[in-house]
């Protein structure tokens, strides 16, 4: 029995992860419901402070401290025919770190927090892969070599015995994602994994995931900004919003069909290919900032920001996830038929 492409390699339910701080309650991830299924790509958008890392580092139990996961079941399954809640893993023991690296493996934003730099470039990967693999060094050496190749490093061999500092920063992302890579796991976070890099390095990383998801079926859950970049590669999409999924769907979904206001905003905000600008006008923008998690709106997360806000609903009542058609989701209350006379009351 042979897990199917449509199933989820990764099912997320209700996941919360809360810092409990001196200062207040920070809901970092506060329910959040997705999937991640074998050989497709999820991609998690939203703005800075919308909780979408810290939901990645949960889902490998990888939070700091005082953080935690609270709430909620992660179910991985490798195979389709063994799973496991990730959520009720030890994140010190055993088999949570067999899971890290192997199965799930994952790019951070940040190489420079995430590589030693007082290891070379080749021991640091060589050991990944044996600790992973039972293979021979010179087999894992081979395999690093090759990982270091496909990523773009020019004379990967030679490479081996550099240090992190004599890379430069795209390069370093580079040696991180070839990382990752390396031990073909069978799901991949990416982590803006391809912020530091030029737009012909960014194509071809692309493209190398792309190529090992074809060959190995890999399930991918990529978070970026960069909304270009999720219509290339997503299938689906999920925008995060203090901590909540507010919106998910196909990309044809979101980019097509797009229901929350949170989600229409983002989408408004991309400069238009061909579009007039005079000089000295402004690039259009969402109003306003992502509340401080301290600071969290009661009802609707984005009300305080949204233009179709209504009084005495949205800041009162917090919108729950429905399905507005197949498999797309959305958490707005103008968008559920029950308050159909508020809107139109509104409008009139």
């Amino acid at each position: 029995m042979t897990q199917s492409i449509d199933q989820p390699i990764l099912s997320v339910r209700g996941l919360k992860t809360h810092f409990d701080l001196r200062e207040g309650l920070i809901k970092a991830v506060d329910g959040v419901d997705l999937d991640v299924k074998r050989g497709k790509t999820l991609c998690i958008v939203g703005e800075s402070g919308s909780g979408k890392s810290m939901m990645a580092k949960s889902v490998l139990q990888i939070v700091g401290g005082p953080g935690r996961v609270v709430a909620g079941s992660m179910v991985f399954s490798r195979d389709g025919i063994k799973s496991v809640d990730i959520a009720g893993l030890d994140p010190k023991g055993k088999e949570i770190r067999a899971i890290r690296g192997r199965d799930i493996a994952m790019i951070f934003q940040e190489p420079m927090n995430s590589l030693s730099p007082v290891h070379t470039i080749g021991d640091q990967l060589v050991e990944k892969i044996l600790l992973h693999h039972r293979i021979a060094p010179r087999q894992a050496i081979e395999r690093t070599v090759d990982a270091l190749d496909r990523v773009g490093i020019p004379d990967p061999r030679r490479r081996l015995a550099s240090y992190p500092f004599e890379l430069s920063g795209g390069m370093r992302q580079r040696v991180m994602i070839a990382m990752a890579l390396a031990c073909r796991p069978a799901m991949l976070i990416a982590d803006e994994p391809t912020t530091a890099l030029d737009v012909t390095t960014q194509a071809n990383i692309l493209e190398l995931i792309k190529e090992l998801q074809q060959e190995t079926s890999m399930g991918v859950m990529f978070i970026t900004h960069d909304l270009g970049v999720v219509a290339e590669i997503a299938d689906e999409v999920a925008v995060m919003y203090l901590g909540r999924v507010v919106e998910r769907g196909s990309v044809d979904d979101i980019f097509y069909r797009p229901q929350h206001p949170y989600t229409l905003a983002l989408l408004d905000s991309i400069p238009k290919l061909g579009a007039r600008h005079t000089a000295g006008q402004r690039l259009k923008a969402i109003e306003g900032m992502v509340p401080h998690p301290l600071n969290r709106p009661e009802g609707c997360p984005f009300n305080t920001r949204c233009r179709e806000a209504a009084a005495g609903l949205c800041d009162r009542i917090e919108p729950s996830l429905r399905e507005l058609g197949p498999a797309h989701l959305a958490a707005c209350h103008m968008r559920d038929p029950q308050y159909a006379g508020v809107k139109a009351r509104m409008e009139a």
